[in-house]
């Protein structure tokens, strides 16, 4: 089974010096993230699949396989439990 990751699109996305601020408008929360928070975020505007966030993060951070998979199943998880993050799951 393969899952794919899409923002919520109750929430909004903005910048500030390098890191990101989240307003999730339906539950009137806000959050921040990190700049790899932020770039996962802003590839999830459109709907992506688990590996190619991970090869998002490889290609912008100097990590390994291991550490960009184990940040993005921490990060997507966070986000889908706060409703900030859709996971779709796909036969």
């Amino acid at each position: 089974m393969t899952a794919t990751y899409v923002c919520s699109p109750d929430i909004r996305i903005t910048e500030l010096d390098g890191e990101g601020i989240v307003l999730h408008l339906a539950n009137r929360r806000y959050f921040t993230v990190s700049s790899s928070g932020l770039l996962i975020l802003s590839a999830l505007k459109t709907q992506q699949t688990f590996d190619h966030v991970v090869d998002i993060l490889l290609g912008t951070y100097d990590v390994n396989r291991e550490e960009a998979s184990e940040t993005a199943t921490t990060f997507l998880a966070e986000c889908a439990a706060h409703g900030m993050v859709v996971v779709e799951k796909h036969p």
